[in-house]
């Protein structure tokens, strides 16, 4: 960002929404579909605004059938348009996995790579706020886990409005996720780190590229969405006791940045990974295991500790969903612990 452009204070919310608008009047193949996305702005107020400007035939309601809608985008994209298709809540892929997986995700290499497919998946994750198992989870590793589409997990509202445009104009697919507990939304609290200084104009941030929260020397933290903002907090409180936490934003795990990773990690010695998706499977055991594969450029001065969710639905009980859910003080406590455990010991 330079000193030249002019900026704004936009919630996480309203950077998405204007990315959307200004690709939307830059090129006319773009457009939205989804449940509540038009007269409503979306259920997280990501498309807030667009029905007014562009109308129902490039802001489009749906019925509720994911799988529908899901094909429908599809099927425009391989006709060279731009669709953005939201899926209202992540844990709603499972309705229409087919199409994003053995469709979306594999035509383009099974036509021959004589199609593209430039179609982005917008969904929101993550819990902390009571909505239960089925409206609480992440689940990004797992589109992660299938070849074929790239993955966009922003922490704040620069990085949401400079990652959508990417996303939108990237001609592979791109699953794009928005952790609701950021938005901003006056019905929701949310962690203020997400809400910042956004350019007037357009840019694009190129995927693959981490960001260096905060530097510091003892250990690193890597993370990513809501995640993000419970680390800063949580080494605030690791400074006052003398200990020097390294922040990382991954921002995109498809392509992931391990250039940055394994910089971080060589530097301090230590890795913690704090993520709100699953423990099992994840994509807290790819970070551990790429660290674990550079060793031997890598000289690691305590185990590798991971942050997760463990292997449980996501509570509707709020104490129950706190505890599930890594928080600021479990992150502290992991740090101290790494720091009181050295190699060998």
């Amino acid at each position: 960002m330079t000193t030249q452009q002019k900026t704004r204070t936009l919630t996480m919310a309203q950077a998405i929404s204007e990315a959307i608008g200004q690709e939307m009047e830059r090129d006319e193949r773009v457009f939205v579909m989804g449940e509540d996305v038009g007269k409503y702005g979306g259920i997280f107020s990501a498309t807030t605004g667009l029905y007014e400007r562009f109308g129902k035939e490039r802001i489009m309601d749906t019925p509720i059938s994911e799988t529908a809608f899901m094909g429908a985008a599809i099927g425009a994209a391989a006709e060279g348009l731009r669709p953005i298709a939201e899926l209202m809540f992540v844990d709603f892929f499972g309705v229409c996995f087919d199409q994003i997986y053995n469709h979306l995700a594999k035509n383009t290499y099974m036509a021959g790579g004589n199609i593209k497919l430039p179609a982005v998946v917008m969904t929101g994750i993550g819990g902390g706020y009571n909505d239960a198992a089925q409206h609480s989870q992440c689940l990004y590793a797992s589109f992660a886990h299938m070849p074929g589409m790239k993955v966009v997990v922003p922490s704040n509202a620069y990085d949401a409005k400079g990652l959508m445009i990417q996303a939108i104009r990237d001609d592979n697919p791109v699953v794009y996720c928005y952790h609701k507990g950021i938005m901003g939304l006056s019905w929701m609290s949310y962690f203020e780190g997400s809400t910042n200084e956004v350019p007037e104009e357009a840019y694009a941030i190129p995927f693959g590229k981490a960001r260096v929260v905060r530097e510091g020397s003892d250990v690193t933290i890597v993370t990513l969405s809501q995640m993000v903002q419970k680390a800063v907090l949580a080494a605030d409180t690791l400074a006052e006791e003398g200990i020097s936490a390294e922040i990382i934003d991954l921002r995109t795990i498809v392509p992931l940045d391990t250039e940055t990773v394994l910089a971080s990690v060589a530097k301090t010695g230590r890795l913690l990974v704090a993520d709100e998706d699953y423990l099992h499977f994840g994509l807290s055991g790819e970070i551990a295991a790429l660290v674990a594969e550079h060793l031997d450029t890598i000289r690691l001065k305590a185990p590798v500790r991971r942050l997760a969710v463990d292997a449980v639905p996501i509570p509707f009980s709020r104490p129950l969903e706190q505890h599930v859910i890594p928080q600021v003080d479990g992150i502290v406590a992991a740090v101290k612990a790494q720091l009181a455990t050295p190699i060998g010991l």
